[in-house]
């Protein structure tokens, strides 16, 4: 008979657990979700004390105590992810989402995460940025066997060190990873009171390539992905992360994409709290509204909401925050297509000449689009059309709020003369400086050109 102790003895403790009712009777329950909306908190039924992070758009993964060890179980399936409403991409991930659920410890608690694989090919997990014996770091090959298609692997180590990390796979990696393979881990300070924030947000950044029409991500693309997403989803669906006017607010990135992403915040400013290796001393830190999260990197960036508003954040890179493009497609620009507009499209029904003025005409723009694709620039507010896509969202600051309360609160009501408005008088006529006789002289002279006709012998 083979008992939970045996499955749990050898020199790395990591093994592989036969699908047997003895075996699933010891296993955790496999908590699984596909909900795409952002859920509350996870209060601790049991274990050290700790305030929960809110993961945009996803959850953070229930466990149970047993004789001393928080244990969860992550299964690792092909999953379908709604990237935002009218598109839904077919991924790979962990426990129905990607990116799967975020784990959250306490420093110093002993964990231990059954792994199970649904996956058609075998997996591993790597804990990035943990200190854990070397035999639990999870890179297939070399630190362990290979997790097979219907197997269970189990790890167990002590979260060492408090911060903000993730996981992923080390084991065909190009192709899990860009399959959408990947999840959040939180560890908390073992005293709840330092490091302590009002609200703890978490997203991981990632990017694909998924081709109007289709739903599995292109995994060879290196370069001109279409889709940059937030926890796999693109504005308008990602959700603004809600906060109560005075709160101390963290934001926790990490990037799994194949670039780097300058995270910008708009209104307040933001010191740089933690990266992957843990808090920053206090020392160290300056304010900033913009920072550069590179590939691999996790950064953890704290301000005060001290100013009610619709604070957008986004990264960047102004592709970022687009929907999926045609990246060959011409600038257009005093470009005049008018004639060739109605050749066109008296050859191809609903055709139409764009971009001789500029791309803003996209935003409001209602052209079919292909099958299970989303537009390039999206999304509407109070005043008009958004014109965005992509990695874009809000931070919404309301005063009054209840601690717990993550609801939106719809757009923000600006107070009576706190709004930019147009200007009803004349506008000032241009003039130019005069050129004095000095510049005059140092203007070049004006080139001639002769030009010789050929002759019948020259080309």
């Amino acid at each position: 008979m083979t008992t939970r102790r045996s499955l749990l003895t050898g020199a790395a403790l990591l093994g592989s657990v036969a699908a047997s009712r003895v075996t699933l009777a010891a296993l955790p329950e496999p908590h699984l979700r596909s909900d795409a909306t952002s859920a509350p908190p996870l209060a601790p039924s049991s274990g050290r004390p700790y305030r929960s992070v809110v993961t945009l758009n996803g959850w953070s993964l229930p466990f149970r105590m047993r004789n001393g060890w928080k244990e969860f179980h992550l299964v690792a399936e092909p999953v379908e992810r709604e990237i935002a409403p009218g598109m839904v991409a077919k991924l790979w991930g962990y426990n129905g989402q990607s990116p799967g659920p975020t784990i959250e410890v306490v420093e110093g608690d002993r964990v231990r995460i059954f792994v199970t694989n649904r996956l058609p090919e075998h997996t591993t997990v790597h804990w990035h940025g943990q200190r854990l014996p070397n035999g639990m770091d999870g890179v297939g090959g070399l630190t362990q066997p290979h997790i097979k298609p219907g197997k269970t692997f189990v790890y167990e180590f002590v979260a060492r060190r408090a911060g903000t990390f993730m996981y992923h796979p080390h084991a065909d990696e190009m192709v899990q990873m860009a399959m959408g393979m990947m999840g959040f881990w939180v560890t908390h300070p073992r005293d709840p009171d330092v490091m302590r924030v009002d609200r703890d947000f978490c997203f991981l950044l990632a990017s694909y390539d998924v081709k109007p029409g289709s739903a599995v991500p292109r995994i060879n693309t290196m370069t001109d992905f279409n889709l940059w997403t937030w926890n796999s989803r693109t504005f308008p669906g990602i959700d603004p992360l809600v906060v109560r006017q005075g709160d101390r607010v963290r934001i926790r990135i990490g990037n799994l994409t194949m670039t780097n992403h300058p995270i910008h915040l708009h209104g307040p400013e933001f010191v740089v709290t933690g990266t992957d290796g843990g808090w920053t001393p206090p020392g160290s830190r300056w304010p900033e509204v913009t920072t550069d999260v590179a590939v691999g990197q996790m950064r953890a960036i704290e301000f005060n909401a001290t100013d009610p508003g619709d604070w957008a954040i986004h990264c960047h890179k102004s592709h970022h925050t687009m929907g999926p493009m045609g990246h060959a497609v011409p600038t257009m620009i005093g470009v005049q297509q008018d004639d060739i507009g109605e050749k066109v499209a008296a050859l191809i029904p609903g055709y139409m000449a764009m971009g001789s003025s500029g791309m803003a005409e996209m935003g409001v723009m209602q052209m079919p689009l292909p099958s299970n694709t989303l537009p390039m620039m999206t999304g509407r507010g109070q005043f008009g059309p958004l014109e965005m896509g992509g990695m874009f969202s809000t931070v919404k600051v309301r005063a009054g709020l209840a601690r717990n309360d993550y609801r939106d609160p719809g757009p923000y009501r600006h107070p009576a003369g706190t709004v930019a408005w147009e200007w009803a008088g004349e506008p000032p006529e241009a003039t130019r400086p005069p050129v004095s006789q000095d510049q005059a002289k140092s203007e070049p002279p004006p080139v001639t050109l002769e030009v010789q006709k050929p002759t019948e012998h020259q080309h």
